[in-house]
Order: structure tokens, then sequence, then C-alpha cells
């Protein structure tokens, strides 16, 4: 009967590729052990990846939508933060210039204009506020700035009212230049105003409110009316003023019903952001509990089977000791 017999090198080689594979098992065993997910996820889902596929791709889309809700949100607080201090600004100022409006006394007169001009220029920059490198009042040209600043703007005003003999004259010049093409609209320097943004699926957000929002005309056209008393218009006449002042007041105290209207819509935004990142932040808890699910192993088999690698690897060594010790001196 013929034999078949291994050489040494042949032996040292089979006993060095059995102790390599022996201790990546073990290494896979105890990473799947401490982690509580499989190592190798092909063989742990029989090969079929489908389904892990699936669920990768549900948060991956969950995790774009939370970064659209975060930047969205943050775009929409801050926004509505430049609208309260308008509000408070034109509500304060309305009642002032309502109960200050006389023309029997000049010094007050006087100190409405310049509180009007500071109140003017301070809403200019809330409408030039920036959400990083994102101006919030200029649309789709977010990386403009919307208006020149408020001291500029008014000598632009000034200019128009500029031969103006009454109260009524300033006003009408003021209403025609902030509603026509060539007047406010040729002096923003934003954009359209966005598009809808996607807050979860099938589901959009609307924050396309642009400085070129008739409220906000408006608004400033208000603030305008007294502020350009601070410029010297009307400076002869203090009961051309007083009027101006008065009419300051009153378009101010009225364009406070449509700011709310505005912030109010700008709120049922905020609301739908937070509760469409609420939504998806519970979908994106299930689908990483199903994903664990999906991978976890069965700790107490995983751990029996690391001790009998364990076991396999110790006797591979006191195997390969044992071999190493051996000697034909011993056998002759």
């Amino acid at each position: 009967m013929s034999s078949l017999s291994v050489g040494d090198m042949a032996q040292n080689f089979t006993l060095t590729r059995s102790g390599t594979a022996l201790k990546t098992s073990i290494q896979q065993l105890s990473n799947a052990l401490v982690s509580g997910l499989a190592d190798d996820t092909a063989a742990h889902l029989s090969g079929d990846l489908n389904p892990l596929a699936g669920l990768k791709a549900s948060l991956a889309r969950l995790d774009g939508y939370k970064a659209v809700t975060t930047e969205a949100g943050l775009f929409a607080d801050t926004m509505q933060t430049a609208f309260g201090q308008i509000i408070r600004m034109a509500s304060s100022l309305s009642q002032s210039l309502l109960a200050g409006a006389s023309p029997s006394a000049p010094p007050r007169t006087a100190a409405l204009g310049v509180d009007a001009a500071q109140k003017f220029e301070a809403t200019v920059s809330a409408l030039k506020t920036r959400v990083g490198d994102r101006s919030l009042f200029s649309g789709v040209d977010s990386t403009t700035t919307p208006l020149p600043d408020g001291a500029a703007l008014l000598d632009t005003l000034e200019t128009v009212v500029a031969g103006a003999l009454t109260a009524a004259d300033v006003q009408t010049a003021l209403d025609d230049w902030f509603s026509q093409p060539t007047g406010y609209a040729a002096t923003y320097q934003g954009g359209a105003q966005l598009a809808p943004v996607a807050v979860a699926p099938g589901e959009l957000a609307r924050i396309d409110i642009t400085a070129m929002d008739p409220t906000i005309r408006d608004t400033l056209k208000g603030f305008a009316l007294a502020a350009l008393i601070d410029r010297g218009v009307l400076s002869t006449s203090q009961s051309g003023q007083a009027d101006l002042l008065r009419r300051s007041g009153e378009a101010l105290l009225t364009v406070q019903n449509d700011l709310g209207n505005t912030t109010a819509r700008l709120g049922t935004t905020q609301q739908q952001i937070d509760q469409a990142a609420q939504r998806n932040a519970a979908e994106a808890t299930a689908l990483n509990i199903a994903l664990s699910d999906m991978l976890s192993i069965d700790s107490f088999a995983v751990a029996t089977s690391l001790q009998q690698t364990q076991t396999q690897l110790e006797t591979l060594y006191a195997l390969t000791a044992r071999m190493s010790r051996l000697s034909l001196v011993n056998f002759l």
C-alpha cells in the first residue's frame, strides 16, 4: 500500500493558514459580540441585500430632509425675528406720531422726525438680515443685499419729494415712487421669490417673502413720511410737518394689520416646518430600529461560537508546539 506524506514546509504552511483563519474568525465574532450587529452582512442576510438597501436609501433621503428643515426653520425663525422688530417699531412710533402731531410744538416735531429716521434706518437694516451667507429678504438672489443703507435710501426719497409744498404732495410723491417700476422696484437689489422647498415626502413649505412685498413697501413708506422731516422737508411750514407726522402715524397704524397677517402666515410655515421635522425624525428612528433588528445577532450563539473558535485556536497552538518538539533522535 502506498502512503502519502506531507513535508515539514507544507505542514507548517497548513498550520499557519489554519491559525490565520481562526484569528480572523475570532476578530469577526468579537466585533459582532461588541456591536451586536453582524460583521458579515451578506452572510447574515443570506445574500438578500435588497431590504437593507431600501432602508439605507430611506434613511439617506430623511437625512436630506433634515438638512432642508434645519435650514428652512432657521431662515423662517430669523425672518420672524426681523418682522417682530419692525412691528414693535411701527407700533411705538405710530402712537408717538399721532399723539405728538401738533404745529404748536416744533421741538417735539423735530424729535419725532429724528426718531422716525432712526426707525426707518433700523427697518432697512432688519430687512438686510443674513443667515450665514444668505440674505433673508432677497429672494433667489440671496447672496445680494436687498436694499441700500437706510441713510442712502432717505437721500433718494429726499430728492423724490423735492419741491413738494404740502404734506399731501409729499405723500403723493412717495406713493408714486414706491409703486412705480422706476422707483422702489428699481432700488430693490434682490431677486424673485424663493421657490417652495420640500420638507417631507410630498410636502412643500413656502418662505417667499422679499423686500418687494407690498406690506414691507407700505411700512417703509409710512416711516419715510415722518423721517423726511429730519431731512428738512416742509421746514418752512410747521402745520405741514405736523400733517406729515399725522399721515405717517396713520399709515403705520394701518399697515400693522398687514404686518400681523404676514407674520401669521410666516408662523404657519414655521409650524409646518417644525412638524415635518418631527415626523421625519420619528420615521428615521423607526427605520434605524428596523435596520438594527435586521442586522442584529444572537449574542448567545455568537458567544458560544467565539468560545469554540478560541478553543480550536488554543488546540492548534498546542499541536504546533508539540510538533515543533519532535526529533528523530527520540525514535532511534
